[in-house]
């Protein structure tokens, strides 16, 4: 399938590993102009030359800001000011009792996983109105609507990500610009990946027996049954970045393994 994405610039924030990665790789390899954005100079390099290795033809280019604060995204806007795509995929996450969660803590989660979205939507949206063509995506979580108890403060901002976009895809009525959410289940993401190291190395199993028992223990609605490839999520937000997506606006699409039992 053609997703006529030949031309459009897309910007996928956080993209130089897991998710952001695997969307940032389709995206390019779909034909969309691809800026790659991480913290450091280093990270993104690597990231373009492996899109670069997978796809000689990719149009990609970097963008090493945190766009976890008002200053990185004062740098961003500045050298894109305009994008006809932003995915809004950067995010943190950490395991922790809720009475060991401090406010900085809350502070510093709804820094990074809203108001990035939030400060970068206020400076893309108007241009993509005044264009008449663009597509806003929201990375939440499974964990939006079933919040998880070991770690309230990152399901309360993946939360107010859907009201966000929401509250977005309404200003957009009447024109040729979206605003969705997609809510991943539990994803093999880098990020994931060394909280699963971590957790089997401590319980002395290995990572297939800490897996399993996640599913049985904290997941046990997932039909799924393991944890997804960042490559099996990429494809759902890529089509809503496209053309073809246009009758979609407003949606909160799971890419969940099943995890979230409601069929709404």
């Amino acid at each position: 399938m053609n997703l006529e994405l030949e031309g459009k610039r897309a910007l996928v924030t956080g993209s130089t590993a897991g998710i952001g990665y695997a969307i940032a790789e389709t995206l390019a390899r779909e034909g969309a102009d691809v800026i790659v954005n991480g913290r450091t100079e280093e990270r993104v390099e690597q990231a373009i030359q492996s899109i670069r290795t997978s796809h000689p033809q990719a149009k990609v280019e970097g963008l090493a800001a945190d766009l976890g604060n008002a200053d990185g995204v004062r740098v961003a806007v500045e050298r894109l000011p305009e994008v006809d795509i932003l995915v809004n995929n950067l995010g943190i996450f950490e395991p922790k009792p809720f009475q060991e969660i401090p406010d900085e803590d809350w502070f510093r989660f709804f820094e990074v996983n809203v108001m990035s979205g939030v400060r970068l939507c206020r400076a893309y949206l108007p241009g993509m109105k005044t264009r008449n063509w663009g597509r806003v995506v929201f990375i939440s979580s499974e964990s939006a609507v079933q919040i998880p108890a070991e770690m309230i403060h990152y399901g309360m901002t993946k939360t107010a990500q859907l009201a966000i976009s929401r509250g977005l895809a309404e200003t957009t009525a009447g024109t040729g610009v979206t605003v969705n959410t997609v809510l991943p289940g539990p994803t093999a993401s880098e990020g994931a990946n060394e909280f699963v190291d971590r957790m089997a190395a401590s319980s002395k199993q290995t990572k297939a027996e800490f897996e399993a028992e996640f599913f049985r223990s904290v997941r046990p609605s997932s039909l799924l049954r393991r944890f997804a490839r960042p490559d099996e999520v990429a494809p759902l937000v890529v089509f809503l970045c496209s053309p073809l997506s246009s009758a979609t606006n407003g949606a909160a699409l799971r890419a969940d393994g099943g995890v979230v039992r409601s069929i709404l």
